[in-house]
């Protein structure tokens, strides 16, 4: 249920990527979405937006008539979600610790970024624990199936871990025992034309960092041209997929 991350590895890698996330973040639209959409329609309440990234749907929640509270881990991330004014306060903390008093929170949305969690079951009551009584938590994140098109090709050619592990579906499951969790699952698939327009795509939204640390060796003409002969492809380009997990819980 656990694994060691980095946090400080984590917010700089966002942090560096803040200024062009938006122009990548095209899973985290998606994700973000489906997300909002199970959501009942509610007005004026308390939004806490947990890993907001650049504010994309700290705004969404704002326009909709809510007081939304943006936090980040990152500190680049938050700045430019401050600067974009897309929350009416904006925190920088960690989700597995949130510097937050007991339920004052009427939704606690966290969209993609609880991956990130050393402790998932640590991060889940933290949400619960902020929520009021009634309120709702939401979240989605990514599963162990996901980029398993790059994890297969990195392990043609060498020993090392270029590609973050993720939570079974199950161990999701079990981090919100007792939580009254309700979970499903999908497959998102995105497709490229070239690797390095894939690797890319991870960069520019800041998912580069490695939870066990960092793998080894350059980014060579020569090693992308072997990767591509062991990256999976059709005639719609080089697939990467993502093993999108969505959650929902009610708190009491």
């Amino acid at each position: 249920m656990t694994h060691k991350v980095n946090k400080q590895a984590v917010a700089q890698a966002f942090g560096r990527a803040a200024g062009g996330y938006d122009r990548f973040a095209e899973l985290q639209r998606y994700s973000g979405e489906r997300l909002m959409a199970l959501q009942p329609a509610l007005s004026g309440g308390t939004v806490l937006d947990a890993g907001c990234g650049t504010g994309w749907f700290s705004r969404r929640w704002r326009e909709q008539g809510h007081q939304v509270i943006a936090l980040d881990l990152s500190p680049g991330m938050l700045t430019q979600a401050r600067r974009d004014e897309t929350a009416h306060h904006y925190l920088l903390g960690d989700i597995e610790a949130l510097p937050l008093h007991a339920r004052c929170i009427d939704i606690c949305w966290s969209n993609l970024a609880m991956q990130w969690c050393d402790d998932l079951a640590q991060g889940l009551r933290e949400l619960c624990r902020v929520t009021r009584p009634g309120g709702r938590v939401l979240f989605s994140t990514l599963a162990e199936d996901s980029l398993y098109e790059m994890r297969s090709a990195w392990q043609a050619l060498d020993d090392y871990q270029h590609v973050n592990t993720f939570l079974s579906v199950a161990a999701i499951q079990r981090a919100g025992d007792g939580l009254g969790l309700r979970l499903s699952s999908e497959t998102v698939e995105q497709r490229f034309p070239d690797v390095r327009s894939a690797l890319q795509s991870l960069k520019g939204i800041g998912a580069t960092h490695i939870h066990q640390g960092r793998a080894s060796g350059l980014l060579t003409r020569q090693r992308l041209q072997q990767l591509a002969q062991h990256w999976p492809q059709d005639e719609r380009g080089y697939r990467l997929s993502y093993q999108l997990v969505t959650g929902v819980i009610d708190c009491e």
